[in-house]
């Protein structure tokens, strides 16, 4: 299978600095004999006299591809067969790309994507819009990574000549929809730029939104007197950004259209000229449990947040800017904490920015999708308590509540030396005077450096519960540590003390990298999904990861995206502010969180198969169906994942 992206065009693909892997449809795709263009069409096209089938390529990936510009076309269209659990989310893609021209200059022409409901025999309903969500995929450094939302149940999309576009189709099955088979259908169907005049339907909102916009402009510039030269140009790219998504408005489409609102098509020139798409999902009895099984931590920078979004600390408008991000990342599975570094990679970790006293506390400590929490060991907002009496007043409530047991301290990011290692003791010992029961989580991926433990860096790494026992008792380590010897985690678990409540978990960053499953931009798509596979595998109880949010620093929300330099691309960063993208204040997220959201998932299925037929039958049926063997064998195509997910529901449906 060539994974190389060819590019009959020779169009330059620019170069990603640090992506490793790569690759397009991993079987999904078949170049031969596919021709980009229409010979047969010539001169000026009517899309309203001729079938979308011969103006545009329309085929079907999955959600591992990653669908660049210059994908090939797929000869053959098929239908969408989906499996689902309830509370479950599926997604697959569609590619669009033009054969012809039918549009104005810079443009092949506008197609437009409709969906329908998908309806089951019974009567049962997932509806467009609620259940059923459609984005485009964005490419971020010339790869494709952002997901911008589009309106359903319609919506209208600029094709650029010679260039393939994606779109991440997601269907969300509610945790009480019944099982059973559900059918649809997408449309996708090529018009003429001009058949919609929103602008003649502007009404008083969409013109304020406009006006909003034009008057963002003009106060982002009329402050710049006086300001570093950095920031002068990080505002002028802002209205830069701001201008451009005014003309790209729906009041502008017969100019220009993309992703406009449109309105429903007639149903014959549907039924007549479109390109449909059938989609069919099988939802099944089990119930992916609402609080997951691993505890997976993700970090959000909240100086990042007051950066970006002009946010002051401690404000009104800081804990609704947090309470938005927090929500947000629930529906991943994650258990988000907000974060704050200080000097030599000490850590301020808190879930909640209101105090436990605050009804927030128990609203958010509560929420059954929430699996682990962060508690602070100093204020997040300083208040008229002393630190001392916080945080004794925090442990005292919350060790009443029922949440309790979710709680964890994590003080200090990977500690490197014999005064970094006590600092945890100390502040450890602490916690320990108010709370006996209380969880510590250290990251670590070394014992200290001035007082090694073992004569090698692995047995000094491996000595490091002995030697901060008891005040740590979760172990974090990161996954770059072991390479590709699994037999290492085995060491590494035998010296833990279950028993005693210690547990072992994981994590990654900007290591390991490629082969190794990780969440760099450019990594192979099985490969941003296999690091649950992974976790699962080698017997992780918990994971985290440093950062979400973790951009370089910008002082207006429509800012571009920089990585942070000395990372791979990606590294710390999963999903986008809204406002990159267009006028939305929602998040945006990359499809290496969705793809983590589907690691999630498939943790949950192998933890069924495991509870109903034991460990070691699950360990055989991912050898069995070769999807994940090891770090460095995993499988590069979809096919094994949907063998290993049509397995269990095979075996263990009622």
């Amino acid at each position: 299978m060539d994974t190389t992206g060819a590019n009959p065009q020779g169009i330059v693909v620019p170069p990603v600095e640090g992506v490793a892997g790569g690759g397009t449809s991993y079987g999904w795709n078949d170049g031969g004999g596919v021709h980009f263009s229409n010979s047969s069409l010539r001169g000026s096209i009517d899309p309203s006299e001729v079938s979308t089938s011969d103006l545009v390529h329309v085929w079907c990936l999955p959600s591992t591809a990653n669908v660049g510009p210059q994908e090939i076309p797929s000869i053959h269209l098929e239908p969408i067969n989906l499996l689902a659990a309830r509370n479950e989310r599926e997604s697959v893609q569609i590619a669009i790309r033009p054969k012809a021209t039918w549009g104005g200059a810079g443009s092949a022409g506008v197609v437009q994507v409709q969906c329908s409901d998908l309806t089951s025999t019974s009567g049962d309903r997932l509806v467009v819009g609620q259940s059923i969500t459609l984005r485009r995929v964005v490419s971020i450094l010339g790869v494709p990574d952002a997901l911008v939302p589009l309106d359903l149940p319609v919506s209208q999309i600029n094709l650029a000549p010679g260039e393939t576009t994606a779109l991440w189709f997601s269907i969300d099955v509610p945790s009480a929809q019944p099982q059973g088979q559900y059918e649809g259908e997408l449309f996708i169907t090529a018009i003429k730029a001009e058949a919609e005049s929103p602008s003649q339907r502007l009404v008083k909102a969409d013109r304020h939104q406009l006006y909003l916009e034009l008057r963002n402009c003009l106060d982002i510039m009329e402050s710049v007197e006086g300001k570093p030269s950095d920031e002068v140009v990080e505002r002028a790219n802002s209205v830069t950004t701001s201008l451009r998504r005014v003309l790209l408005s729906p009041v502008f489409s017969e100019l220009f259209t993309d992703n406009g609102p449109v309105d429903m098509m007639d149903e014959d020139v549907i039924s007549n000229l479109s390109v449909r798409i059938k989609l069919n999902l099988t939802v099944w009895d089990f119930v992916l449990p609402a609080t997951p099984s691993l505890p997976a931590v993700f970090g959000i920078s909240d100086t990042v947040i007051e950066d970006r979004f002009g946010v002051e600390h401690g404000s009104d408008e800081w804990y609704e800017a947090l309470d938005q991000h927090f929500k947000w990342l629930l529906q991943y599975r994650i258990s988000p904490y907000f974060c704050r570094w200080g000097g030599n990679m000490r850590v301020l970790t808190y879930t909640c920015p209101w105090p436990a006293d605050h009804p927030k506390s128990d609203e958010y400590f509560s929420d059954p999708r929430l699996a682990a929490y962060a508690v602070p060991y100093s204020q997040a907002v300083p208040g008229n308590n002393s630190a001392k009496d916080h945080l004794q007043k925090e442990i005292e409530i919350l060790r009443t509540k029922s949440h309790w047991k979710k709680a964890y301290f994590y003080l200090w990011d990977e500690p490197l030396n014999l005064e970094q290692y006590d600092m945890v003791r100390n502040m450890a010992s602490k916690i320990y005077a108010y709370a006996p029961d209380a969880r510590v989580l250290t990251t670590y991926y070394c014992g200290p450096n001035d007082a090694p433990l073992g004569p090698t860096p692995f047995e000094a790494f491996v000595k490091v519960p002995k030697f901060l026992r008891p005040h740590t008792q979760i172990y974090c380590t990161s996954e770059w540590v072991l390479g590709d010897r699994e037999d290492l985690a085995k060491e590494i678990v035998s010296e833990l003390q279950p028993e005693n409540g210690e547990e072992w978990w994981t994590y990654v960053c900007l290591g390991p990298s490629d082969p190794h499953p990780n969440w760099h931009i450019g990594m192979r798509g099985t490969q941003h999904r296999a690091v649950f596979w992974r976790v699962w595998k080698e017997g992780g109880t918990g994971f985290l990861y440093w950062g979400a949010n973790c951009y370089e620093k910008a002082t207006v929300p429509s800012a571009e995206i920089s990585f942070r330099r000395g990372l791979p691309p990606g590294d710390g960063v999963l999903y986008y502010p809204g406002e990159v993208f267009s006028s939305s204040h929602q998040p945006v997220a990359s499809v290496r969180l969705e793809r983590i959201l589907s690691g999630l998932q498939d943790f949950e299925y192998l933890q069924l198969y495991t509870s109903r037929y034991g460990r070691d039958e699950g360990l055989a049926l991912l050898e069995k169906t070769g999807m994940y063997l090891g770090p460095e064998r995993y499988t590069l195509e979809h096919m094994p994942i949907d063998v290993m997910r049509g397995e269990i529901f095979k075996t263990c449906r009622s």
